[in-house]
């Protein structure tokens, strides 16, 4: 079964864009999708020429969450079926959360239910200022379990604990006071706030990139305690001992453009 779901390019800068395809859908996702998302992001993880990834939707939806008819089918499944499906929508959340490559979404449209997971799984996520947000599960009788830990993590415990119970359509604005996405522009002017964001990442030295993605994971809940420290020093001066390393402070000591923006 080859939909083609999700399409993926690479052009000449490393710039990889992966689209959600399913217009007709409002990009639901199925098994389908699910599963062509984590072959992409896989891709482009281990490619080294991909610098970038964006992450956008075709149509009208960046994401509209789960498709109906996959959600009739997982209602007939016993309790393992059930488990290997959620976790295969697990892995997608995974791949792209922990993709080496900085992953820029560009939200646009209605995003329910689970799409909320992309949303908050990207590093930057760029939204069109109509979009409008809802953790919709508990009005079907279920839960953003899945989802859970990346769209906590973007909006906060306490706002979850409002919008997990109430599913109440939430605006843009509110998605950016939140944190659950970091800026947004009209509609018209999302690929050009993207094209910006790409232009600052491409500026940046791409492991450097990766081990910082990397490190806010490792620090973000521990505490500041000896082990924390060592942590955070060996990690500076080891990549401070990288060609990458090297090459940045030469050039900034030469007033050069690094090798990785050349």
């Amino acid at each position: 079964m080859n939909e083609q779901t999700v399409l993926s390019e690479v052009d000449e800068r490393g710039i990889a864009r992966i689209t959600l395809n399913r217009p007709d859908m409002q990009n639901a996702m199925n098994e389908v999708l699910i599963g062509a998302l984590v072959a992409a992001f896989e891709r482009v993880a281990a490619d080294p020429a991909v610098r970038v990834v964006v992450l956008a939707g075709n149509g009208q939806s960046f994401c509209s969450g789960g498709d109906l008819n996959w959600m009739r089918r997982t209602a007939e499944y016993g309790i393992e079926e059930n488990l290997a499906d959620a976790r295969v929508l697990a892995q997608m959340l995974d791949a792209i959360d922990r993709c080496p490559k900085p992953v820029v979404g560009l939200i646009h449209g209605n995003v329910y239910g689970g799409g909320n997971g992309l949303v908050c799984a990207v590093d930057i996520a760029l939204a069109a200022d109509t979009t409008k947000f809802c953790l919709s599960e508990v009005r079907l009788g279920l839960m953003p379990s899945t989802i859970s830990p990346y769209v906590v993590r973007g909006m906060g415990a306490r706002a979850a604990r409002r919008y997990f119970l109430t599913a109440e359509l939430i605006e843009a604005a509110e998605a950016h006071r939140l944190g659950m996405i970091h800026e947004i522009v009209p509609e018209a002017e999302l690929e050009a706030a993207g094209e910006r964001m790409i232009k600052a990442l491409l500026a940046g030295g791409p492991s450097a990139i990766a081990a910082s993605k990397v490190l806010i994971e490792r620090v973000r809940y521990g505490p500041v305690d000896e082990a924390m420290m060592d942590y955070t020093a060996r990690g500076i001066a080891e990549i401070r001992a990288t060609e990458e390393g090297k090459e940045g402070a030469d050039a900034f000591l030469q007033k050069r453009k690094p090798a990785w923006r050349s």
